[in-house]
């Protein structure tokens, strides 16, 4: 990128700077405070999984103006992406129809003709690096400037820095697939740091909220971040990091360092599924050198969970709805038909080893189910003691499973069956029941070992919540920048429309008027009350913004 890219460092800062009043922009965007002297920003992450949920934060997010908890809030002058733009893979068909789709239906182009529009700008997650970031390149880091409804975009690398307010700056890293940054990033984050003045404050974004992943053996994600900020705080005095955001794990959660000033944000709710918060630990211990986590050389050595004046933890869903939630992994089979049915075909293969190995079935059956799920589960969770113990578990019980399956087929067929003089169709029966029956066997207790583990083994939150496909509590921050202060607005929309729902908006209402509504109008809430950085200490801000 940095070889395509090729232009003088006084060129880099330049665009970074190139949205603020006074310069050669009126053409293309200016950050121009509102009437209260505000600059506002919206983050949103963890986005391009589908219509429904995308497109409905899309349209909270497109709306000029947006009451949200008793407060009216305004509409970004630049919209960040913090990573995923698309799931599962990077393809042309999965960018179009689940991030260009939605966004330009949202907020239909006012002006397609001109440049001018508010900026977008993306970090490439895990997601948009499956086909080496050649889409992402193509889309986000073109010349010509993409349109997104409305918006446009203008970086030229998939990492960047904008200049935000004269104090106020965004940085946001590209940690590529193994949480490290190449050469030419760290001397692109050098010659801006260079040419920030003192006492500046940056909200550094980052692919992956490497605070929650402190506990994966072998991530990095933490220290890439740690190192990127580390530039700058070398290079200016006075220079400070109050603000750290990142997406990959879809919920909300918000921690507060204990130098009483910096927040931790994990806000992935831009319309992937929902992933769960009661395994969120209610601190976080960074003073682990040995170990490869440390925040800016010590500055911060823990991080406790926020919580607001009732003393509610700052995580979105609660902890106890994320555990209600939980209990559908009991009907996962229900969720998941085609995978009970794999499971259903793998009980099957193994009564057909069981006729043919009739005494050394008893060992082999549970040598394949353990090494099988094994390597599930290490893949998912890394190895481990703990990641033993539980796929031994496992395959002991799906074994037993199996048996129990072929008992109960041989004695039904026998009982009923009469297919004696027809092998052949009783050869097919028998498959037929042990898949079905398997499968109901086989899913149920799948099922069940999710909801154990997630619950109290702290493993498999991922497929625990993704195996429910929820498609609720979505979130994006929206954020106030006055002064030496950024107050944070994150909005929540806990109910989420149904393809069903969707009307095309024939009355044009609303400005922009997007191209669908909903049946019911959208009912966006604040997570918690809108907190405070930049200013020491920091503080929940009560007071109420025109």
């Amino acid at each position: 990128m940095a070889a395509l890219d090729t232009v003088p460092e006084d060129e880099l800062v330049k665009r970074a700077r190139q949205f603020l009043p006074g310069q050669d922009n009126q053409e293309v965007w200016n950050f121009g405070p509102d009437s209260d002297g505000a600059v506002w920003v919206d983050f949103v992450a963890d986005l391009g999984d589908g219509f429904d949920a995308t497109y409905a934060i899309a349209s909270l997010i497109s709306q000029e103006k947006l009451t949200v908890g008793g407060q009216q809030t305004r509409r970004g002058q630049l919209l960040v992406m913090g990573g995923d733009e698309v799931y599962p893979r990077a393809a042309s068909e999965t960018y179009q129809k689940q991030l260009r789709d939605p966004y330009d239906w949202a907020f239909p182009d006012p002006n397609p003709g001109l440049l001018k529009g508010p900026p977008v700008y993306a970090v490439p997650g895990n997601h948009d690096w499956y086909d080496g970031l050649v889409l992402f390149l193509a889309l986000f880091c073109r010349k010509d400037h993409m349109h997104l409804g409305g918006w446009r975009t203008h970086q030229r690398r998939s990492y960047f820095a904008v200049q935000l307010t004269d104090q106020w700056w965004l940085w946001a890293i590209d940690a590529q697939l193994v949480d490290d940054v190449d050469q030419p990033q760290k001397e692109y984050f050098l010659e801006i740091a260079k040419a920030m003045p003192d006492n500046a404050k940056i909200i550094l974004c980052g692919p992956e909220p490497g605070w929650l992943y402190t506990g994966k053996a072998g991530n990095r994600a933490l220290r890439v971040m740690s190192y990127i900020g580390s530039i700058a705080l070398k290079q200016r005095r006075g220079l400070t990091i109050p603000l750290v955001l990142s997406g990959d794990t879809h919920h909300y959660s918000r921690y507060v360092a204990d130098d009483g000033s910096a927040q931790f944000v994990t806000s992935g709710g831009g319309g992937a599924f929902l992933h769960p918060t009661h395994q969120v630990e209610p601190s976080v211990n960074l003073d682990r050198v040995s170990d490869g986590y440390s925040w800016l050389s010590g500055q911060i050595k823990g991080l406790r969970l926020g919580a607001n004046e009732q003393g509610r933890e700052a995580v979105y869903p609660s902890k106890a709805d994320s555990l209600s939630m939980l209990r559908g992994n009991f009907v996962f089979v229900a969720y998941n038909p085609a995978f009970a049915l794999v499971l259903g075909s793998a009980y099957w293969l193994i009564s057909l080893m069981g006729k043919a190995l009739t005494y050394d079935i008893y060992y082999i059956a549970p040598i394949l189910l353990v090494a099988g799920f094994w390597g599930y589960t290490k893949n998912q969770e890394g190895g481990g003691a703990k990641t033993g113990l539980v796929s031994l578990a496992n395959g002991i019980v799906h074994s037993l499973c199996v048996a129990a399956t072929v008992t109960l087929v041989a004695w039904f067929n026998g009982r009923f069956g009469g297919l004696g003089g027809w092998p052949r169709t009783s050869f097919l029966l028998t498959a037929a029941e042990t898949i079905l029956i398997g499968g109901l066997v086989g899913g149920s207790l799948f099922g069940a070992y999710l909801y154990v583990t997630s619950r109290w083994l702290n493993m498999n939150h991922n497929d625990a919540f993704s195996s429910m496909r929820r498609d609720s509590h979505r979130h994006f921050l929206r954020m106030r920048i006055k002064g030496d202060t950024v107050t944070v607005f994150p909005v929540g929309l806990t109910d989420v429309p149904k393809r069903r729902d969707w009307r095309l908006n024939s009355e044009k209402l609303g400005n922009p008027a997007p191209v669908y509504t909903p049946q019911s109008a959208l009912k966006p809430q604040l997570i918690e009350q809108p907190f405070s950085v930049g200013a020491t200490p920091a503080q929940n801000d009560t007071d109420s913004l025109a």
